[in-house]
């Protein structure tokens, strides 16, 4: 029978050398309450001690909160993790070389949560070939430390897949809203369900324990049976947390919109000035096609919405999270996962499967680091740590995809003036490299399954093809010898060059809409 217990005594239950499996996407879905008490109990008795920790989705405020609670030397022996951007802490064990430590796709790890439920041999997916995960290249070891491999290369009907091994999972750390006398648990104000069934299931197929962190308790048979998202037949330990452990993400303690209990009017977003991130946005806005399933990555990215909305062409593509969000308007920073008017919030492995199969008509991601093959890194900076999280998934998958910064970083100033881009002062930083530190997204890959792919900056933009980068459009002002191939570190391919669509560079609307 389920028990109700506090924070401290429900950690009694993990045991040294455990493997343990937690819920959350940022601060959304965070047991923070017994994340917290792991650590208190490890600083004041020593246990537990030497544990593995698996994560989808990063965990954490960039800070102290979160799994960051985890980074102890001592109280983790392996991590096996999505995104480690926001557990800081956690990364320091990583460089430090005091723990093992593996980057998995996010949508990968959320999945294979479900594989290893269903007693499956892992999990088998085309994700990650020919990536850092791929086990020819780093088999996403992301330390000196780390040498034994947990995916293989397996050949198929001739086809080539990566086998991501099952793990045990001895404890499953989870978090919902109201649990009911008999364990059942609902989520209704929660930013969504993430992959916490997955998790609890996985952990009841491995014979192990689940903890769930609530917020209310009610009496039985007072649940919606359709609302409840864990069933009590998986859950052994209940932890009422106090409100300060429990908010919805790190900056809302609770906020209605973001769970459907409110719907509100969605005012046009206001309109950007003619810079540099506009030009981008512009030009990736004119990939769109009516109705698009879309993944808009943070930072640069969210600028193509104002130039939707501007363009009144809003309306007109459907955005998505890896949270699970399927419409709306996708929330950013510490409430990155949820969305303002949602249509649908899907379990995150489902979410993923609709990804892995195709689902998206076009992916608007981050351009960090790219090199003349067309490979991206994203997760792996100067040695640091940043992961990879859901970008693999979407990036591979997408039926096209567009990666867009500016076309150097560290000090760049442009203006426009008279339709023309003028560069003031050029950043220090090349983003065309010879050859990538860590390959995030495969360029050959992308070329082998004829996928689309632009790489568009303010004042340049590139097609992968199968020889390469090819240059295809520069903007009016810009020198092509000084501004752009002096700024590259690998000549692109150079054919049939033309400006770019001059209504790009006035201060006034486009004409999108058709």
């Amino acid at each position: 029978m389920v028990k109700f217990v506090t924070a401290a005594e429900a950690v009694k239950q993990i045991h040294d050398g455990d493997i343990l499996a937690t819920s959350g996407f940022v601060g959304g879905l965070v047991p923070e309450a017994v994340l917290k008490q792991v650590q208190a109990s490890f600083k004041e008795t020593g246990t537990p001690r030497d544990l593995t920790v698996i994560f989808a989705a990063g965990q954490g405020d960039g800070k102290e909160r979160g799994l960051n609670h985890l980074g102890e030397e001592g109280l983790l022996k392996r991590i096996i993790g999505g995104h480690f951007n926001l557990t800081p802490r956690l990364g320091k064990l990583v460089m430090d070389n005091k723990v093992f430590a593996y980057n998995f796709p996010q949508g990968t790890i959320s999945q294979w949560f479900r594989d290893i439920a269903g007693r499956r041999p892992g999990t088998i997916t085309k994700v990650g070939l020919r990536t850092f995960v791929d086990p020819r290249l780093e088999g996403g070891r992301l330390n000196k430390v780390t040498t034994q491999d947990f995916v293989d290369v397996i050949h198929m009907d001739g086809e080539e897949w990566l086998w991501y091994r099952p793990w045990p999972i001895n404890t499953a750390i989870i978090r919902g809203t109201t649990a009911d006398e008999d364990g059942n648990i609902t989520m209704e104000e929660e930013i969504g369900t993430g992959e916490a069934l997955a998790i609890a299931e996985a952990a009841r197929a491995c014979k192990g324990i689940v903890i769930v962190q609530v917020k209310k308790i009610a009496k039985r048979g007072t649940l919606d049976p359709k609302m409840v998202k864990i069933p009590g037949i998986l859950v052994d330990y209940i932890v009422k947390s106090d409100p300060e452990d429990h908010f919805m993400t790190w900056d809302y303690e609770f906020n209605p919109l973001f769970n459907g209990d409110l719907k509100t009017p969605l005012d046009s977003l206001p309109i950007m000035p003619l810079n540099n991130r506009k030009i981008i946005a512009r030009r990736c806005a004119m990939e769109l096609i009516p109705n698009a399933a879309v993944n808009l990555g943070i930072g640069m990215p969210e600028g193509v919405s104002g130039v939707a909305s501007e363009e009144g062409i809003d309306d007109s593509m459907v955005l998505t999270t890896e949270a699970g969000t399927i419409g709306g308007v996708p929330a950013g920073g510490n409430s990155f996962g949820a969305a303002t008017n949602a249509a649908a919030i899907l379990d995150q492995p489902y979410q993923f499967d609709y990804y892995d199969g195709g689902g998206l008509d076009l992916a608007i991601l981050g351009l960090a680091e790219a090199d003349e093959f067309g490979n991206i890194n994203v997760s792996k900076f100067h040695g640091r740590v940043a992961g990879c999280g859901g970008f693999i998934n979407i990036t591979q998958n997408s039926k096209k995809v567009i990666y867009c910064g500016t076309f150097t970083a560290g000090g760049l100033k442009e203006e426009v003036r008279d339709g023309k881009l003028i560069i003031t002062n050029e950043g220090k930083n090349k983003k065309f490299l010879k050859q990538v530190e860590q390959i995030t997204f495969s360029g050959s890959y992308a070329v082998s399954v004829d996928q689309p792919v632009l790489y568009v900056t303010e004042r340049a933009v590139f097609l992968l093809t199968k020889d390469g980068l090819e240059l295809t459009e520069i903007a009016p002002g810009i020198d092509l010898e000084k501004d752009i191939l002096a700024q590259m570190e690998f000549k692109p391919i150079i054919k049939d060059v033309r400006f770019m669509d001059s209504r790009i560079f006035e201060d006034a609307p486009m004409g999108l809409k058709i």
